[in-house]
């Protein structure tokens, strides 16, 4: 994979879409989690919150994804962005120091993903011809 200078990652519990952006287009990589996922639900008298564990597995192998990364956007619906930058924090502290920003992201399309990152790192988006 060609090396490219921004990534981003849209991350939930089910799947990282990653992108590798630079000037002449971008580059995807979609990891899944190897710990099944389930909706489980709190219930009364019970211990724990109801939550699913990080899949620490799962974090690494995208944290090795954007290891060659200039400036990475951490983006996503719920806790695994936040999961995911602690777990960078923690194990990959050169990865870490590049990361731009962290933020809240529900259901975006792959095109939407790129266009966000585009803005946010202020490269240029493509140009739309108007109709004649």
């Amino acid at each position: 994979m060609p090396s490219h200078f921004h990534a981003v990652v849209w991350i939930d519990h089910s799947q990282a879409r990653i992108f590798h952006l630079g000037l002449s287009g971008s580059d995807e990589i979609t990891l899944h989690p190897h710990l099944a996922t389930r909706h489980l639900h709190h219930k009364a008298n019970e211990i724990g919150s109801g939550h699913a564990a990080p899949d620490k597995t799962f974090y690494a192998e995208v944290t090795k994804a954007l290891a060659d990364a200039g400036e990475v956007l951490i983006l996503g619906p719920a806790n695994a962005k936040t999961e995911l930058a602690s777990h960078i924090r923690a194990h990959a502290p050169d990865v870490a120091k590049r990361i731009a920003a962290v933020e809240a992201a529900d259901h975006p399309s792959d095109s939407e993903i790129i266009a966000y990152a585009k803005r946010h790192f202020k490269l240029p988006l493509p140009r739309v011809q108007a109709p004649t």
